[in-house]
């Protein structure tokens, strides 16, 4: 095969994906640290005033002073990068003060920090399946595409059950012998339906089947429990969890993820885990600001309050003008446009008709047919600005769906 034809083909999937509407258009924008949720969009060397909608900063975090302060400290006395994965040069102070600070909030005896959560849950997940011989693994069908590609990459054989229905997955623990190593792993908060996991009936059919269980709480720390540990801690479940898995960089507006468990799989995964061995390791500055938002949310509930009352005022707002969005307990609201171009189309009004910037959520993200705008509302939103967006909205719905 000849480069030419190595790039026909290439160009030819690029082509399929844009004939399915599902090719990803990334627009750039000027964001501030004294402005949020208003940004600048960029466009032909012009910028235009925008409300962006559906960040994972979900408290703002990334804005607050204090955790601004702590960063510029920290790179102001140990420069800018880490200097190289763990085991080299890179296991700096501020990462080791982080890991014990994330044990802490999760109750158990270890942490362990990764360059993204995508890493920790791929890294963990393969690397623990494939340290038991003959392992099974029980997946709920909507968990993320980090918990798939970890399974994905382990010899461990695999049953998929229906998204939080325990009738299913304890009909296929069934299947499995007692004695066997078997792994249930799920989340908290899923991302693209805001759903909360049934946390309460996988730990008890992991007691009662004699199984790991593994939570993903990546949208859901720093938001739920009483000093954000996430829902587990909500439900005070962190104890009967074996290992609860987060994220640095959604509500606590930072980078990274984490592992929290008992010493023994901690230092397992430290051992074995590509992901975590051969990769440089978070920026000090990063580990620092990090530790201070965390101490900031296990104490403060203001932006979280305010969240609260921003999601139950954007959906109460949404229903009165009979936008259809899948109704849930948590702070995702995926607004259904169940059709990949009428998705893509209403998303470009927004932004660039009424200055309203939602990314469209579309296949392989979301299964075809049912593609959505996510929308995330925190505390820095006004009534004023869901307002505007839910009218907008509905202008640029009714002209789609003509």
């Amino acid at each position: 095969m000849g480069k030419n034809l190595y790039h026909q083909v290439i160009n030819e999937k690029l082509n399929n994906i844009k004939s399915e509407n599902r090719y990803r258009f990334f627009n750039e924008f000027k964001k501030n640290n004294f402005s949020y949720p208003l940004a600048g969009w960029v466009k032909d060397k012009k910028e235009y005033p925008v409300t962006i909608w559906c960040s994972n900063d979900y408290l703002g975090m990334s804005q607050k002073k204090s955790i601004i302060k702590e960063a510029i400290n920290s790179i102001e006395n140990y420069g800018v990068g880490s200097g190289g994965t763990r085991n080299i040069s890179g296991n700096h102070h501020p990462i080791v003060k982080l890991e014990k600070e994330l044990a802490k909030l999760h109750k158990k005896e270890k942490a362990l920090v990764f360059s993204s959560g995508y890493v920790a849950n791929e890294s963990t997940i393969s690397s623990l399946l494939n340290v038991f011989e003959n392992c099974v693994v029980f997946s709920d069908e909507k968990n993320h595409a980090s918990i798939i590609s970890g399974i994905r990459k382990s010899n461990a054989q695999k049953f998929v059950y229906k998204h939080n229905d325990m009738f299913d997955l304890e009909n296929k623990l069934k299947l499995v012998n007692f004695d066997q190593p078997k792994l249930i792993v799920f989340e908290s908060v899923y991302s693209m339906d805001g759903s909360i996991g049934n946390l309460k009936g996988i730990v008890k059919l992991a007691k009662k089947y004699n199984a790991l269980s593994y939570i993903d709480e990546v949208h859901a720390v720093g938001m739920y429990g009483k000093t954000g540990a996430g829902i587990s801690e909500e439900l005070s479940l962190q104890n009967d969890i074996d290992i609860i898995q987060g994220n640095l960089a959604k509500a606590y507006g930072n980078f990274g993820g984490y592992i929290t468990s008992n010493s023994s799989i901690c230092d397992y995964i430290r051992s074995t885990a590509s992901g975590f061995i051969f990769t440089t390791s978070i920026p000090p500055c990063i580990a620092e600001a990090s530790i201070e938002a965390i101490k900031y949310l296990k104490v403060s509930n203001t932006e979280r309050n305010i969240q609260k009352e921003n999601v139950d005022y954007l959906k109460t707002k949404l229903s009165e003008l009979r936008i259809k969005f899948l109704n849930n307990k948590s702070h995702i609201v995926p607004v259904m446009i169940n059709d990949a171009l009428k998705c893509k189309q209403i998303s470009e009004l927004l932004l660039k008709q009424y200055g309203h910037y939602i990314q469209p959520i579309n296949y392989p993200t979301v299964p075809k047919n049912t593609e959505r705008l996510r929308i995330t509302p925190g505390p820095m939103h006004t009534k004023k600005m869901i307002n505007s967006l839910v009218k907008s909205l509905k202008e640029c719905i009714k002209i789609y769906d003509k």
